[in-house]
């Protein structure tokens, strides 16, 4: 079979690797019928995460089942399923209280010799614990949106929920790549009444207010900071969602946020903040977040998806085909693409 697989910096190929196939009872193979690129595989793409060189990249996807291990109980062959980020056991503490990315039993997609999601199939392990099955009859123009539940809209939302953000809400929203929107979209899912999006991209304040932003701030530091306490008279949002992870919009986020107010956090750090544990003391803001327990939230969230009250496909601008998923890659790190849909 053929997937995608990474060499270096900017160097994304697609080679012929092992077929996936079932190694354990509770293993399934999933032939992929869509993959993504993640805003978080570019770090890899760019050096600043490291990868073995070879190693397959990708964990976004979903497709059909062809074949399953004897212990599989909650999915068949022939059945359409999700997968989010992480797989997990679905049997374990952290998994029973909602915290399947603390599964000991867990890994990501793409990480040491595990199966990446850009490629033709998938072996999935623990499959009745991860995989969220897609009903019959499913219409295909709906896939792009479930797509999108693997990792982006889960993430926007684990940040809104870390966030407190709930009727009425004032939220603020740093980052405007695909998580950043997709937090727009959660934050307005949970009853938000004023949204402000922060980002200098005009494609991408389009799709922000398509979401349900109601300002948009396009200044960055001490100015993004500005603007939004004078959209705010004077006192900041009681609800931000930092969805970069860089130095600067912690900052920003920071800067932003009311005293006595609470930052949702998502964005992978991969430049780690310094931040000032007196200035959150002495203005009481309260901090939580981190890597969103995706599985935990697909069911509610592909509920809505498939009811037509939420469709966060609108990230996705750009789709390729396996063998052009370099060219995804580049137009992302160029910023010439927000989202790209990979069709193997």
């Amino acid at each position: 079979m053929r997937a995608t697989t990474i060499h270096g910096p900017k160097d994304i190929r697609v080679e012929d690797v092992p077929d996936a196939a079932i190694e354990q009872v509770g293993d399934v193979v999933v032939e992929v019928e869509l993959a993504c690129i993640c805003g978080s595989d570019l770090w890899a793409y760019r050096g600043v995460s490291k990868r073995q060189v070879g190693q397959r990249i990708g964990h976004e996807f979903l497709g059909s089942v062809v074949d399953v291990g004897a212990g599989v109980t909650s999915v068949g062959v022939g059945d359409r399923v999700i997968a989010p980020f992480v797989w997990s056991d679905g049997t374990c503490p952290h998994c029973v209280q909602g915290l399947p990315t603390s599964c000991p039993e867990g890994g990501f997609w793409g990480s040491g010799s595990s199966d990446g999601g850009q490629g033709e199939a998938v072996r999935v392990p623990f499959a009745d614990g991860t995989l969220v099955r897609i009903p019959e009859g499913v219409d295909d123009g709906l896939l792009p949106a479930l797509l999108a539940l693997t990792d982006v809209m889960g993430t926007g939302h684990h940040a809104a929920v870390a966030a407190g953000v709930g009727p009425g809400s004032t939220v603020a929203v740093v980052g405007d790549g695909a998580v950043g929107l997709c937090g727009v979209l959660a934050a307005k899912r949970l009853g938000a009444e004023r949204i402000i999006a922060l980002g200098r991209h005009a494609d991408r304040a389009a799709v922000a207010r398509l979401f349900g932003a109601t300002d948009q701030v396009a200044e960055r530091g001490d100015a993004a900071v500005e603007r939004v306490r004078e959209l705010t008279g004077g006192l900041g949002a009681a609800c931000v969602l930092e969805c970069v992870g860089t130095e600067q919009s912690w900052q920003t986020g920071i800067g932003v946020v009311r005293d006595g107010g609470r930052i949702g956090y998502v964005g992978v750090p991969h430049q780690a903040p310094a931040l000032s544990l007196g200035t959150l003391f002495g203005r009481n803001i309260g901090i939580a977040g981190g890597l969103a327990p995706v599985r935990a939230y697909l069911p509610g969230l592909m509920a809505d998806v498939l009811a037509g009250r939420l469709d966060p496909s609108p990230v996705f601008d750009r789709t390729v085909t396996l063998d052009e998923v370099a060219d995804g890659y580049a137009a992302m790190d160029e910023r010439s693409a927000l989202k790209v849909v990979v069709r193997p």
